[in-house]
């Protein structure tokens, strides 16, 4: 799961949405400790969740369209296109108002946490804000600006337009591979926090 999911993944609690959003900038055991106990969860659980995502049966099978051209970078390729299936699961976000409802209020509860925003994420927030980078999930572009944005984040990655049409080739495969793990991860992450 991307920002998307890690944000749908956190059920409305500011504190763990904070951490879940910015999971990926906080390295090792000693830089959680500069966090209040709630941001400092929700970063605990964008670890689990991605962890649990990756050795997913269905995640291992989507990656094998993108291993052969994308090699590891085919982890971060599925947890976007993720994003783009769940923006347009209808169990989860039946319309368009509903997702863009949601990604504003997501925004709103992330702008009260920004004094724990690690460098990088602070300075690509608002960005992510202004041009609604959670609801693009939903559109075709948006997702081709998605996969864009991630090439140019990883130095050694291959350029992306492989990876876009390799998605709309497999599109509906691809799909069948989300459908079947996104019951599995609700449930995983309702126990973690429930502990």
């Amino acid at each position: 799961m991307n920002y998307l999911g890690h944000a749908f993944l956190s059920f409305g609690d500011k504190d763990i949405l904070a951490g879940n959003m910015i999971g990926d900038h906080v390295k090792g055991k000693l830089a959680l400790e500069q966090f209040p106990e709630g941001i400092r969860k929700g970063i605990l659980l964008h670890r689990k969740i991605d962890a649990f995502t990756d050795v997913h049966p269905a995640t291992q099978r989507a990656k094998v369209w993108f291993r052969q051209d994308y090699g590891l970078y085919s982890g971060a390729i599925m947890d976007t296109l993720y994003d783009h299936f769940l923006a347009n699961d209808a169990k989860n976000f039946g319309s368009d108002k509903v997702l863009l409802e949601f990604t504003q209020n997501v925004y709103q509860q992330l702008a009260q946490n920004t004094a724990y925003f690690p460098e990088r994420f602070a300075a690509y927030f608002p960005h992510m804000k202004e041009h609604n980078w959670l609801y693009n999930y939903r559109s075709l572009p948006g997702m081709k600006k998605s996969l864009m944005g991630i090439n140019r984040r990883a130095t050694y990655m291959p350029p992306i337009e492989k990876a876009y049409e390799t998605f709309i080739i497999n599109y509906y495969q691809l799909a069948q591979c989300y459908y079947e793990i996104i019951d599995d991860l609700i449930k995983f992450v309702k126990v973690e926090l429930s502990q």
